[in-house]
């Protein structure tokens, strides 16, 4: 299969772009945007609503939108929803997706059965609907195979006949729309190119009928300030230049104008709640700026800037692994390594590009990155912190939850992304059950915002404290410590309630390691064979340890705990231990140590003055930490 392949802003051998670079393939056919980093799955949850109102003050363009017809539009290609079902499948109406078995949807006419959803998986449906999975049969139609010109017409015609505006009562045919757009796009690209006319044959005249109607849908339902929105409006733009209407053109830039600043603010957040849905709005916002410019359309500044500020968090969200801290709906995802920006030096874990400024970073939309240093990788120790607003979008109930890495290894994970099926286990994923973070097992989650309240940074470690009512009639504080030389995290959870709870703090681990409960006070964690070992353990503080006071969880599913899900396609037990306390009030002073698999560490307690002091040793590392009578942790020595 040959395709021309347009990088949108990332690396293809060795070059990166910020506007379309053509990669020197040549041959007949269409052009075809190379694939962006789109998370898997659907994005987008059933039921629940999609309007993302803009709230950021709207970008300006430095030319006027009316201009923006008559350049091209490249057909953006399939985002690897083809890769399943090649051109022999198509033509025998055979769907495949995401690791389910190809399914005849069809009766091998391209009569389509768009009702059709045999394994009750919301996802699979709306990829059905977007028409994406006809890819390779579109790029053979633009090529002059005159077989898939006919056959994959004669399937987008069927679901144009059998889905007639508005398809808004049927939630896959709504969601996918503005990648069906793009399809049909590329359909009418295909046809002029494998028939080698510049004009629409009359017998295809249904086809910019089909697209009036899909602009029609983009125009009257914008899903606002993120990813979809983004999409709806390149799409809209799409047609807009195909179609040389000036009103499409323009209406998509004003509303890409207002959306940049609220899909990534002034820090270079994203409103997404995702690292991995992070890393896809900057290449979707790097291709809407190509996608302006190449219909002659100026995207001015604000989009080119914005973007720049997201590769610097993009870079401080890597970790010590070269991958993404694992947050929200994102799967185990490496960094791309984006020529130029701060991207290239993470994205190659120091091989390549300069390295960020900033050590850590602190995010008002509710995420702490830091790391030891920017030397090295593997040498390096990472970690990620979540507070800030309430949950939305691809976020999770992870706030004051902790991952770790350290010793070229994860130490601390999150429980992954468990993908869009609305079952027990999405709703395990997303709950505060799958972070490391302290939890009220008998309230119902209030998906509170939590504030950063006391932050310090010292070249040796570093203290952060957050503080929010998790669920009715309760606080709960998390200060946190995380040290260099020695690697060690120290975190101290109080919370007290109105009535009798139960608070379990939890720390999820790696699913390649296992873990063993020594005492009351210390567990282990350890890969066989692996010169590598996690001790973890709590000193009592304010409170006696009770029986119980260490559990270890691990493939449970009555309640569910003791899961990681690196991609939503696998789900690993994994053990998670759980440091637990019942009454009205707790304390609980953690460590988490990761040294040999000889290391040990010892330590000893005493008071000086109101600072409650902890002296250790970490694997023959000599450190002490302080609490001070406000709950603050100091590293003494």
């Amino acid at each position: 299969m040959i395709r021309w392949l347009l990088v949108f802003g990332l690396v293809v051998g060795g070059l990166a772009s910020t506007g379309g670079v053509a990669v020197a393939k040549t041959g007949p056919g269409i052009a075809i945007a190379a694939d962006l980093p789109e998370p898997e799955a659907a994005q987008f949850t059933p039921g629940a609503t999609n309007v993302i109102p803009a709230t950021g003050v709207s970008a300006k363009s430095a030319q006027a939108t009316a201009t923006a017809t008559g350049g091209t539009y490249t057909c953006p290609g399939f985002s690897t929803v083809d890769d399943a079902t090649p051109l022999s499948s198509v033509l025998q109406d055979t769907y495949s997706w995401g690791g389910f078995k190809p399914y005849k949807v069809g009766d091998g006419n391209g009569n389509i059965n768009w009702k059709l959803n045999p394994y009750g998986n919301p996802s699979w449906y709306m990829w059905f609907h977007s028409l994406r999975w006809l890819g390779q049969g579109i790029t053979a139609a633009s090529q002059g195979d005159t077989a898939a010109i006919a056959h994959v017409t004669t399937i987008v015609h069927d679901w144009v006949r059998d889905n007639p505006y508005s398809w808004k009562a049927d939630v896959g045919a709504w969601e996918s729309t503005m990648h069906r757009t793009n399809v049909i796009i590329c359909t009418r690209q295909a046809v002029l190119a494998g028939l080698n006319v510049t004009t629409l044959p009359a017998q295809y005249s249904w086809l910019d009928t089909a697209l009036l109607d899909h602009a029609k849908f983009l125009v009257n339902n914008w899903s606002g300030a993120w990813n979809h929105g983004t999409d709806e409006s390149i799409a809209l733009f799409g047609v807009g230049c195909t179609l040389n209407r000036t009103d499409y053109t323009t209406l998509a830039q004003q509303r890409l104008n207002a959306g940049i600043t609220t899909s990534i603010d002034a820090q270079g957040s994203t409103n997404e709640q995702s690292t991995a849905y992070a890393q896809f709005n900057y290449s979707l916002w790097g291709r809407a700026v190509d996608v302006l410019r190449a219909c002659g359309a100026d995207p001015g500044t604000t989009i080119p800037a914005r973007r720049a500020l997201l590769a610097n968090w993009l870079a401080l969200a890597t970790n010590s692994l070269g991958n993404l801290h694992q947050i929200g709906d994102s799967e185990v995802v490496r960094t791309a390594p984006v020529a130029g920006t701060p991207l290239e030096y993470a994205g190659t874990q120091g091989a390549t590009g300069i390295a960020p400024t900033d050590r850590v970073g602190m995010f008002s939309a509710g995420y702490v990155f830091g790391r030891s240093g920017w030397g090295t990788f593997a040498n390096q120790a990472s970690y990620s912190i979540r507070y800030g607003p309430a949950r939305q979008l691809h976020g999770h109930s992870d706030h004051t939850s902790l991952t770790y890495t350290a010793r070229g290894r994860d130490i601390l994970i999150d429980g992954g992304h468990a993908g869009y099926q609305n079952d027990v286990w999405r709703a395990w994923a997303k709950s505060p059950f799958a972070s490391s973070a302290m939890t009220t097992p008998l309230s119902a989650d209030t998906l509170p915002a939590t504030k950063l309240t006391r932050s310090q940074l010292k070249p040796n470690a570093d203290f952060f404290e957050f503080s929010d009512v998790p669920g009715t009639g309760i606080s709960r504080v998390r200060a946190v410590l995380v040290l260099n030389n020695p690697d060690l995290v120290v975190t101290l959870d109080r919370a007290s309630s109105k009535t009798a709870q139960q608070f379990q703090t939890l720390w999820h681990l790696p699913a390649d390691q296992k873990a063993t409960v020594y005492s009351r006070t210390t567990a282990l964690a350890a890969k066989p064979g692996e010169d590598t070992r996690t001790i973890l353990f709590q000193v009592p503080y304010r409170q006696a340890l009770p029986p119980g006071a260490i559990l270890l969880k691990q493939a449970q599913t009555k309640p569910i705990q003791g899961w990681t899900y690196p991609n939503i396609n696998t789900r690993l037990p994994a053990p998670t231990l759980m440091f637990a306390r019942s009454g009205t009030t707790a304390s609980i002073l953690s460590f988490v140590a990761p040294v040999k698999a000889s290391g040990a560490v010892t330590y000893t307690t005493r008071w000086s003055g109101t600072t409650y002091v902890v002296d250790l040793s970490v694997a023959g590392v000599k450190t002490s930490i302080g609490i001070s009578a406000g709950g603050s942790l100091v590293r003494l020595s």
